[in-house]
């Protein structure tokens, strides 16, 4: 798995004082403090200049009704940041793309946009970056309590809330998507308490896998999977690790999921064709499943607007392969494409 900042994602402390206060005073709105890893950033008004530093918050701005100024590239099209679940949320002028690599900020060419807001939820900004954009406007950095991009969906959402002055809203969102993992759980009860792993192939030289600090495992946790223990001690706090092939055993889970296939040299069957691969339960029992394309895409985002996506789609396709199901009924909800699911 690679840097933050490539395909993988393996991607003083109250705020900025008196530059705080001068830069988010866009009308409207009362002050309000936002809580986070260095410690807090008040907000006054209403942020109408938005800069989308973290890799995936521009779909919680998106879904509360703020179109960001500039977005910040992490993978896919160079020229367009926003993703398909996202685009009908656009509105107004389309914002520009920053190519800024992990660790590699241009604080000049982000003062240069004039922000009055910098949401960074999941940038895994550093104390020092954080301090130097808190003189350009209020930023928001990654809550405290989890690790750097784990930051569940819901509190990324409800951090994006608070700092537009829009929490009732954001709580909304929480509240209906969280309902809509209930019904899906209620209707597979298969899934509560099965064990998931979710790897990337790679070279095939070092397994990639993530642990349930991770927000893709969230996406299966929340469906009531869980991560196997062993897993997480290996990560060691973090949100991923690897495993060396001989260690193959340790994702021979209830489900076992292969995710960026498309980065896998010689794709999917690469990856059957492996022997380590093939004298897994999982794979022998046909309990593995391959994301690749939009879904794929939406489950390295696990935002609010990227997840709606999953839940239409993948359900059906994981019962298949956990309980057998041959014809699972789906949500009865439009989708937004065929997705990548094989």
């Amino acid at each position: 798995m690679a840097a933050a900042g490539a395909l993988l994602l393996f991607p003083a402390g109250c705020g900025a004082g008196a530059e705080d206060e001068r830069r988010g005073s866009a009308g409207g709105g009362g002050a309000r403090r936002v809580k986070h890893e260095y410690g807090s950033t008040k907000v006054s008004g209403t942020p109408r200049r938005v800069v989308s530093l973290g890799y995936t918050d521009q779909d919680p701005l998106l879904a509360l009704g703020v179109t960001p100024v500039a977005v910040r590239y992490w993978f896919g099209d160079r020229h367009d940041a926003i993703f398909p679940w996202a685009e009908e949320r656009v509105r107004g002028k389309s914002p520009r793309m920053l190519n800024m690599p992990f660790g590699e900020l241009d604080f000049e060419k982000i003062a240069a946009l004039d922000p009055d807001l910098i949401l960074a939820v999941s940038a895994g900004l550093t104390h020092k970056e954080y301090e130097t954009l808190s003189r350009i406007a209020p930023t928001i950095p990654q809550p405290d309590g989890y690790v750097d991009f784990g930051t569940p969906w819901q509190k990324a959402t409800l951090m994006t809330g608070e700092a537009l002055d829009r929490e009732g809203r954001a709580r909304r969102l929480v509240s209906g998507l969280e309902q809509r993992f209930r019904r899906i759980r209620r209707r597979h009860p298969v899934f509560d308490g099965s064990t998931v792993a979710v790897a990337v192939y790679g070279t095939g030289e070092k397994i990639g896998f993530l642990s349930s600090q991770d927000i893709r495992a969230r996406f299966f946790t929340g469906l009531g999977f869980r991560v196997p223990r062993e897993l997480d001690r290996l990560a060691r706090g973090k949100f991923y690790g690897y495993i060396s092939t001989e260690r193959m055993d340790l994702l021979d889970a209830d489900l076992l999921v292969w995710t960026q296939v498309s980065s896998t040299r010689g794709g999917r069957s690469r990856i059957e064709r492996d022997p380590l691969v093939r004298k897994l339960n999982a794979s022998r029992e046909g309990r593995m499943l391959f994301l690749d394309g939009e879904l794929d895409d939406a489950l390295q985002f696990g935002t609010v607007l990227s997840l709606p996506l999953l839940l239409r789609e993948l359900p059906p396709d994981i019962a298949a392969v956990v309980d057998g199901d041959p014809k699972p009924e789906r949500e009865p909800e439009k989708t937004t494409g065929k997705g990548g699911v094989r």
